[in-house]
């Protein structure tokens, strides 16, 4: 397989990259957005609480699995940039092979699991009630949904951030057009909300399975069974996107902490709170774009050992992901009230949505680099320091957000997500000039 690893970095290899994988990121809160926008606009805010917390039980199961779409996203970067075509190949397939295993497996635990994330998690019987339905439902997506994450990756590894695209348009405008369809005009409520998640992720993990199809097939005649899933490999594979998946888990334990707290201030500050997460949600997306690029791109120039190709991803890339902040921290100032009344139709709610709005306005700022260094260290496959400096944020983050809620309230729990964010950069910049270092040979 060909590589571009000797064609020169700019911005245009950058935004080449990084521009299909924003639009492809933006798709996915836009659908979340649509979620809870047509259960917005039913009436009572525990509809918009239900898919909050139901899509919060996936964003544990699913998410938790983010491993996948990070680690072979590496493997692959790093293959790509030592033009090793038979590796990329076997990766794949071992991928594959572990996601549909996975999503199998939460299939058949989906009941205890789903009965266990709603006794944590706190909130009224009508919304867990409604969030019971929605993931009952949405639970058979799993194979599917886990396979999504592994072609995704692939596809990032390969510098071919257009299929990615293609592939997450399908899966989302699939999901919003049977949401506004089995929402709005067949009013099946927030259960119609997880059959439109589900028949869209099948959609798109058949979609994947088609385009590469030929890397598939290639590597089931190629590699034999021992050589794919031999000891050494796995145990490799185990320790790298275990420490990824540590990383996920803590991540979205700290997001599902929000929410959780959130809940515990009433209905109307967990609506208001998950209306403004959808912000943040939004600018994360996009901003991600260019961490994908510093995957794929920094990943291709570690493997090759090009030092100074490496230095200058970094360089660009992370000028991108700051102008990239600055414009939604902008576009939130500008016109953060009005998105807030596309989401719903409440005045209660969108009033006090507007109340916490500034923290929004603020958060881009701070949180951009740990988006851009998470794609850093996954790219390089420098798993057990991104793990390591998760786990020393999170801490802080945990002490921090007791400390200012019973401060300031809920004010105090925005400002400690904003520390949150400033953690993982400061402790991710700690770990990066061993990265640099070990980049032995410097060949331009």
């Amino acid at each position: 397989m060909l590589s571009d690893s000797d064609q020169p970095i700019s911005h245009r290899t950058v935004w080449a990259l990084a521009g299909p994988m924003i639009l492809s990121n933006l798709t996915v809160p836009i659908v979340g957005a649509v979620d809870t926008a047509v259960v917005g606009h039913l009436s009572g805010s525990y509809h918009i609480g239900a898919v909050a917390l139901g899509a919060l039980i996936f964003s544990f199961l699913y998410w938790g699995f983010g491993f996948l779409k990070m680690g072979v996203t590496g493997y692959i970067a790093r293959a790509y940039g030592s033009r090793n075509d038979r590796e990329i190949c076997d990766f794949l397939l071992r991928f594959v092979a572990i996601s549909l295993t996975a999503g199998i497996l939460i299939v058949f635990l989906g009941k205890p699991l789903i009965n266990l994330a709603l006794y944590i998690l706190d909130s009224t019987e009508r919304v867990e009630s409604l969030a019971s339905d929605y993931a009952n439902i949405r639970i058979w997506s799993a194979p599917a949904a886990l396979c999504v994450f592994v072609f995704t990756g692939v596809f990032v590894g390969l510098h071919n951030t257009r299929m990615a695209l293609v592939l997450q348009l399908v899966l989302n405008l699939t999901n919003l057009v049977l949401d506004l369809l089995f929402v709005p005009v067949l009013n099946l409520g927030v259960p119609g909300v997880a059959w439109a998640t589900l028949i869209a992720e099948y959609s798109a993990a058949l979609l994947g399975f088609f385009l590469l199809r030929q890397h598939l097939m290639q590597a089931i005649r190629n590699t034999r069974m021992h050589e794919l899933f031999d000891s050494h490999t796995l145990k490799h594979l185990a320790v790298t996107n275990g420490n990824i998946f540590v990383r996920t888990v803590c991540l979205m334990f700290c997001f599902a902490f929000f929410t959780d707290q959130s809940a515990r201030h009433g209905e109307l500050i967990l609506a208001a709170n998950t209306i403004l997460m959808h912000l943040q949600t939004f600018m994360a997306y996009g901003v991600d774009g260019f961490a994908h690029a510093t995957e794929a791109l920094g990943g291709g120039a570690y493997g090759a050992r090009q030092r100074k190709r490496f230095l200058r991803v970094v360089r660009l890339t992370t000028l991108w992901a700051l102008l990239t902040a600055c414009f939604f921290s902008l576009l939130f100032l500008v016109a953060g009230g009005t998105i807030i009344g596309w989401f719903t139709n409440l005045f209660t709610i969108a009033e006090l949505s507007k109340q916490y709005l500034p923290w929004m306005i603020v958060l881009p700022l701070f949180s951009f680099l740990s988006f851009q260094l998470d794609g850093l260290f996954i790219g390089v496959g420098h798993t057990r320091q991104m793990r390591n400096a998760m786990l020393l944020s999170t801490a802080g983050y945990l002490l921090l957000a007791y400390f200012f809620q019973s401060w300031m309230g809920n004010h105090g729990l925005f400002l400690a997500l904003i520390c949150f964010m400033t953690l993982r950069a400061i402790t991710l910049l700690c770990y990066y000039p061993a990265i640099v270092r070990s980049i032995h040979v410097q060949t331009g």
